[in-house]
């Protein structure tokens, strides 16, 4: 974290819900981009089926309140360690091509939503600032 100096530029490599996405504060120019590699699940394992299958029979929507959401939180999370203010700029790169499918794309933030924004990659690329429009929560 030394690093990250008001004076420079950097990039951090860092694990969706690591240490690094929350309690870090690198405003302005020290964090000035993000690529994401993954959607952040949560493990396959017997808790996250049990507590599928448990809201899937209760709300109709198993997989996303038991895995889809809680990744994407992860998401949204490291694109906060790039933009945290009014005054941020920076670039946040979603590289795996599952954040194309239309179920992943309606759980990101409206702001995201812009027409001609896949990468290369498969996935949507934005350059932003919260100038670009308001967070939403999905």
């Amino acid at each position: 974290m030394a690093r990250f100096t008001p004076e420079g530029q950097g990039i951090g490599f860092a694990v969706l819900g690591g240490a690094f996405s929350e309690g870090i504060d690198l405003p302005g120019e020290r964090l000035i981009g993000a690529f994401v590699a993954t959607l952040g699940l949560p493990p396959f394992d017997d808790f996250n089926e049990a507590l599928k299958a448990r809201l899937q029979a209760r709300f109709g929507r198993g997989d996303d309140y038991a895995y889809r959401v809680p990744g994407l939180i992860k998401v949204v999370q490291a694109a906060g360690r790039v933009i945290r203010g009014p005054e941020d700029r920076g670039t946040v790169v979603l590289m795996d091509d599952r954040f194309a499918r239309p179920e992943v794309r309606a759980r990101l933030p409206v702001w995201w939503q812009l027409p001609g924004t896949l990468g290369d990659a498969g996935g949507p690329t934005h350059t932003a600032g919260p100038s670009s429009g308001p967070a939403s929560q999905h």
